[in-house]
């Protein structure tokens, strides 16, 4: 049984089987080290019993007043540990220390709008889109629906502290806005 633990800085050198997905996002060095050391309680890896690393979840917290949440800033699981929600449980860490710890009023995440699977696990654990941004991951053309392949979904979840829920929309695909627009 694989254990899910705090990320620590020496697994850097040890998720290459993890980063090395056309879906994830890798920074450098000291992006992660930065978030390991602003928000160690938000940043989480999945460990399999012979001590490969099977996944990873880096967030923050982030906001003022009501924009008061936590953030997913990169959730991923290794090709041959998919399937066995890994990504649901390491979420579900992150929203309880959002919701338990920082008071946050709703968690968010980015995700690419051609992400179709992502985007299904998501809607799965809660999350709904909030709005479209234009050319959040930067310009690679126009795609066959006329969009910006590299616009990405604002998807939120609302906390406890939300209780009217008034972080969410019912038509966040129809809300678009530019990427200079959202912090």
């Amino acid at each position: 049984m694989s254990v899910l633990r705090p990320f620590k800085a020496n697994d850097l050198f040890r998720f290459n089987n993890i980063n090395l997905d056309v879906w994830t996002e890798t920074y450098g060095i000291t992006f992660y080290l930065t978030y390991l050391q602003r928000w160690s309680d938000l940043c989480f890896t999945q460990e399999s019993p012979r001590g490969r690393l099977q996944g990873y979840i880096l967030g923050k917290a982030e906001g003022v007043q009501t924009e008061w949440h936590g953030h997913i800033t990169a959730v991923s699981v290794a090709p041959e540990y998919r399937r066995l929600s890994l990504a649901r449980n390491m979420c579900q860490r992150l929203e309880f220390a959002s919701d338990e710890i920082y008071k946050g009023y709703f968690v968010d995440l980015y995700v690419r709008c051609n992400n179709t699977l992502a985007i299904k696990m998501y809607e799965g654990m809660g999350y709904s889109v909030y709005r479209r941004v234009r050319e959040y991951y930067g310009n690679l053309g126009v795609g066959k629906d006329g969009r910006d392949e590299e616009d990405a979904f604002d998807m939120r979840k609302c906390l406890s502290r939300d209780a009217a829920q008034r972080s969410i929309r019912s038509n966040g695909r129809d809300m678009i806005v530019s990427a200079h627009d959202v912090s």
